[in-house]
């Protein structure tokens, strides 16, 4: 599952699953919902180029993948090519520095995408739209400064997050405005904490992953999966702490309750071989996982696969956390409850950590599964009035 389509599935069943949201008021009836609501962005970077904005996504009520304009008017793609071919410009003119600009926001899961200085370059495949991956060095938006949040609207509310699940670039914040006029913002680093995570990458060995353009500007720091992917981390950088967790369950048992709501429901772990099997109260094997490598475990996919079901996904990203957090041999009965004990071992994912550490409310989406225990830089009203994003002083 991609990461924009986990944000749409984690908003379908959120209160199922008992995940942590920042929920204002989650029972505002479905009928309140408008076909669109007003997006107010606004540019606090104090730098002075200008600044181009994006609302891509799929139009929930016909699975439709496009571009909203800045009146929330939906454009479908057109049919791509093989080889990749220019997608339209669905550009809208951003904020000057100092200034806000209101756009509206359609009934999408989907991405507003931001660039400073330059616009972004989108390709169509046959397939649909190509999505940025800096990670490939011929890439044609390597040296472009971009960032992007995500969010779900429905006739259930609003779902909008601030995420650094693939990389760590231009800071802003998110947030959503209720009926009443409360705003609920999440994402906000603390002042100098833009320069204070790459160098706490470099502290760590991790520097590998900040690309910066020619002239030695950063412009951003790759998540872990793909810096393995770019040979800016060793393939096997999380080897150590996987091998001592699976040699501790071998002997021992790791207890998974994955549901907040759902205290009885508890799944036991034991490492057999290359295997670790999932039992549930009754002595039944509910799931197994083969060991993870570390790609695995930063992407939470492939050995750590998290299906949007009721007993595998709960665990393995429940799993996924207590690895990237690594917290799994620390505590045997995950997840683990509070944040004091996240990062502590010397093989953890220091990128996740870094972020975190320099959030005003530690709130971050460092992996995918961030949220497990309500970590997440994520807010959501059932009732949405107007949504914001800020773009923030890098402070380098």
């Amino acid at each position: 599952m991609s990461r924009l389509s986990r944000l749409l599935a984690f908003a379908v069943s959120a209160l199922v699953l008992g995940t942590g949201l920042t929920v204002l008021d989650p029972s505002t009836p479905a009928t309140a919902i408008p076909a669109t609501i007003p997006l107010t962005i606004k540019n606090n970077s104090a730098r002075s180029e200008p600044v181009y904005i994006y609302n891509l996504g799929t139009l929930l009520s016909t699975g439709q993948q496009g571009w909203a304009d800045a009146n929330g008017t939906f454009h479908p793609w057109p049919a791509g090519g093989n080889p990749p071919t220019n997608a339209p410009d669905a550009s809208i003119a951003g904020p000057a520095v100092g200034q806000t600009k209101t756009i509206r926001m359609p009934k999408f899961s989907g991405r507003v995408y931001f660039s400073i200085g330059q616009k972004i370059v989108f390709k169509l495949t046959t397939g649909g739209l190509v999505q940025p991956a800096v990670q490939n060095p011929s890439d044609p938006n390597r040296n472009v400064l971009f960032n992007w949040s995500e969010y779900t609207l429905n006739d259930a509310g609003l779902w909008i997050n601030s995420t650094q699940v693939d990389q760590f670039s231009v800071p802003y914040a998110v947030g959503v405005k209720a009926a009443g006029g409360t705003v609920s913002t999440t994402g906000r680093l603390k002042p100098g904490g833009y320069g204070a995570v790459f160098a706490q990458l470099r502290a760590a060995g991790w520097g590998g992953l900040i690309q910066n353009r020619p002239d030695g500007t950063p412009l951003r720091a790759l998540a872990p999966g793909h810096g393995i992917e770019a040979g800016a981390l060793p393939a096997g950088v999380m080897n150590d702490y996987i091998n001592r967790v699976w040699s501790k369950y071998s002997s021992s048992t790791l207890t998974v309750t994955p549901f907040a709501n759902q205290p009885h429901t508890r799944y036991h772990g034991r490492v057999s071989g290359n295997v670790m099997n999932f039992t549930n109260d009754a002595g039944a094997v509910v799931t197994s996982f083969q060991k993870p490598d570390s790609d695995s475990v930063f992407g939470c996919y492939k050995l750590l696969d998290a299906p949007n079901d009721l007993v595998r996904g709960p665990i393995s990203r429940t799993l996924c956390a207590g690895y990237n957090r690594s917290t799994l041999l620390t505590n045997p009965n995950q997840p683990d409850a509070g944040s004091a004990d996240f990062y502590k071992d010397a093989v953890t994912n220091h990128f996740s950590r870094a972020i975190h550490a320099q959030m005003v409310d530690g709130k971050a989406y460092g992996f995918a599964f961030d949220d497990v225990g309500a970590h997440e830089s994520l807010v959501h009203y059932g009732n949405p009035q107007e949504a914001f994003m800020t773009l923030e002083p890098f402070n380098p």
